[in-house]
């Protein structure tokens, strides 16, 4: 129930010893705000991590070939290794249990023109789970299907920009656009969140490239999406044994690592993990120190207070007055100081992150800011800080006995 009395008492109490309520005040408030900045700049960096990967799936791993650095199985270093369609049946076979999206891709340099508009873009041959992997939003029509595939069909997706390029504001579902000499149908229009470069790209059929572009098997790139239920050590793993058998069909060195790059986003994101992990457990302990520095302050001087009151609290146990009353007003007194110091702390350190919003892009942090968990958090913290800096000064205010405290000078 609200006590008025026992709140003037707080506040006389609190009047009276004005210069180290407010030191140890300072501390508390310097510790939250401490521990909010670095926070934010924690989430600022995850944030910067997320938009690194914005436009592709986290469940990724990207395969490409390259040429040979060293000999193997009698074949000479500078050998220019080539992926082809049986490479993809392999991998699709072998993990078919443990894959999710599979995609292989074809990378050409092309004119596309329709009517007077034309320009040079960049072309990729794909399968339909390409969509999925590179988290392409279909804007308009559809993307690529197994239909396109199986009867290589010359259809085409375009980026948001090759549309505004080519046909301004007109409608370009349905209509063929000059790629290389040769006629496509546009059946889709698609955006990313990729960028402008990524919205300069058109997509077709991996099939149709390999039947008009050279009448070969070959391919630039095996892409995968491993299975999401996977964890992330169980993905490196897989990742590791993919890298290890293509290695071996490929006839390329162990210990070769220019021939063959396999990318596995899951390493990434678990480099990030523990990175960001390092950084949290750093944040807590400064955060922390600061924060049992300013507890110890507080306990301090409540209990510099208590000995100043110790004639009052004696008069009061033998007018009556019960421990449990003397301790409730000693910590509520010490929870009031810390609450209301760490949340000034909180405040000042959200207003400055909230400044400095995206001015940090350069040093990789991207928009910091303090989650409404981190904030509950706080509170608690701060409650809990109060009842521990308020404990023992107030269980040393209840335990004076009232002939020793009318003695006391």
């Amino acid at each position: 129930m609200f006590d008025l009395d026992r709140w003037r008492e707080i506040f006389q109490s609190i009047r009276k010893n004005k210069l180290r309520s407010i030191l140890s005040g300072f501390t508390v408030a310097f510790a939250i705000l401490l521990f909010t900045l670095l926070f934010g700049i924690v989430t600022g960096l995850q944030n910067q991590f997320k938009t690194a990967f914005v436009d592709d799936a986290q469940n990724a791993i990207f395969v490409r070939v390259w040429k040979t650095s060293k000999p193997y199985k009698g074949l000479q270093a500078g050998r220019k290794v080539q992926l082809e369609n049986k490479d993809f049946d392999f991998v699709k076979k072998e993990y078919k249990n443990k894959i999710q999206y599979l995609t292989a891709r074809i990378y050409k340099n092309v004119n596309i023109s329709f009517g007077r508009n034309k320009n040079n873009y960049s072309l990729r041959a794909v399968h339909p789970d390409h969509q999925f992997l590179e988290k392409t939003i279909i804007d308009e029509g559809r993307y690529i299907n197994d239909l396109d595939l199986q009867r290589k069909l010359k259809v085409v997706v375009i980026g948001r920009l090759i549309k505004k390029d080519l046909f301004g504001g007109k409608p370009a579902l349905g209509k063929r656009i000059n790629i290389n000499g040769i006629l496509y149908k546009v059946v889709g229009v698609f955006s990313d969140e990729g960028g402008d470069n990524e919205e300069r790209i058109a997509y077709m059929p991996v099939t149709t490239a390999q039947r008009l572009y050279g009448n070969s098997e070959y391919i630039d790139q095996i892409n995968i999406g491993y299975d999401p239920k996977l964890s992330l050590s169980e993905a490196v793993i897989l990742g590791n044994r993919m890298e290890k058998e293509l290695r071996s069909k490929l006839d390329i060195h162990p210990d070769d690592q220019s021939a063959l790059s396999v990318h596995n986003l899951a390493e990434a994101n678990q480099g990030i993990n523990q990175f960001m992990l390092a950084l949290y457990f750093i944040v807590i302990f400064v955060g922390s120190g600061t924060l049992i520095a300013g507890i110890i302050g507080i306990s301090n001087i409540m209990i510099f207070v208590i000995k100043e009151r110790t004639k009052e609290f004696g008069i009061r146990k033998a007018l009556g007055a019960q421990p449990a009353s003397i301790i409730g007003m000693v910590i509520q007194e010490s929870i009031l100081i810390t609450a209301l110091s760490g949340y000034i702390g909180l405040s000042i350190g959200t207003y400055i992150l909230s400044a400095i919003g995206d001015s940090l892009e350069e040093f990789f942090i991207k928009d910091p800011s303090v989650s409404p968990r981190i904030v509950i958090i706080a509170t608690i913290i701060l409650i809990l800080s109060g009842l521990i800096a308020g404990y023992l000064p107030a269980k040393k205010a209840a335990q004076i006995k009232p002939i020793v405290a009318l003695r006391a000078d």
